[in-house]
């Protein structure tokens, strides 16, 4: 039990270049969640809803971080921060990354998923702060989901989601590869895979945008002057 609190706490380590020490990650709000839960989740799998809940209840108001007694959560889960929901019915593979005020929300189900409501989210996802990944749906293996992107369709492996509502941009394989992107937001890119500075981008085309106004602003100086001569 010891040695895999030690793996725990390196894998949060190694995903966050802000501790220390092991000891500064034990004061992490997340990592307290996820114990929290581990003991709410015994007893809720042991039919002990209420004692279940009083666990769950007492961790979101240390941690605020409310993962529901219910939620299935694998090896790893790094929490950054807090203000994430996690629903009753969600599943979280291995050496996955959330960031703050992100949630794992549920819908009615209407897709012959009996009784699954809410996400689930495969091995070493990345999810950005203020993501809201919605309903029955899947997040690929490695997916990345941007800040603040609402994910509501499958998610396939590998790609990354942006957007209201997100869509998917396909990661290269170099990027694909890694280990661990911070944040889970990849570098913009066009289709054909070249780099792009979006920044430099959307200067060019306000440029560009700026350049017709002003082309239309001459063209139609003239008939004005004129009808002001009549």
């Amino acid at each position: 039990m010891f040695e895999r609190l030690i793996a725990y706490l390196d894998s949060v380590k190694a995903r966050d270049p802000a501790p220390r020490s092991r000891w500064e990650v034990l004061t992490y709000p997340g990592v307290w969640a996820v114990f929290y839960h581990r003991i709410a989740h015994w007893l809720f799998e042991a039919e002990l809803f209420f004692l279940a809940r009083l666990v769950n209840h007492w961790s979101r108001w240390l941690t605020a971080i409310d993962i529901h007694p219910g939620a299935k959560i694998g090896k790893n889960l790094f929490i950054d921060h807090g203000f994430s929901v996690i629903g009753e019915t969600a599943e979280i593979g291995d050496n996955v990354t959330i960031y703050q005020c992100v949630t794992l929300g549920g819908t009615n189900p209407t897709n012959g998923k009996r009784g699954k409501r809410h996400p689930t989210v495969e091995d070493n996802v990345i999810i950005g702060s203020g993501a809201q990944i919605i309903g029955p749906i899947t997040v690929g293996e490695r997916g990345r989901v941007g800040a603040n992107a609402v994910v509501m369709d499958d998610v396939p492996a590998g790609a990354s989601m942006v957007g209201l509502k997100a869509r998917s941009t396909l990661v290269p394989a170099e990027e694909w590869i890694k280990e661990f992107i911070p944040y889970g937001t990849p570098n913009c890119e066009d289709a054909e895979g070249n780099r792009i500075d979006c920044i430099e981008k959307l200067e060019a085309e306000l440029k560009s945008l700026r350049a017709e106004v002003e082309t239309l602003r001459a063209e139609r100086e003239p008939a004005r002057r004129s009808g002001t001569e009549d």
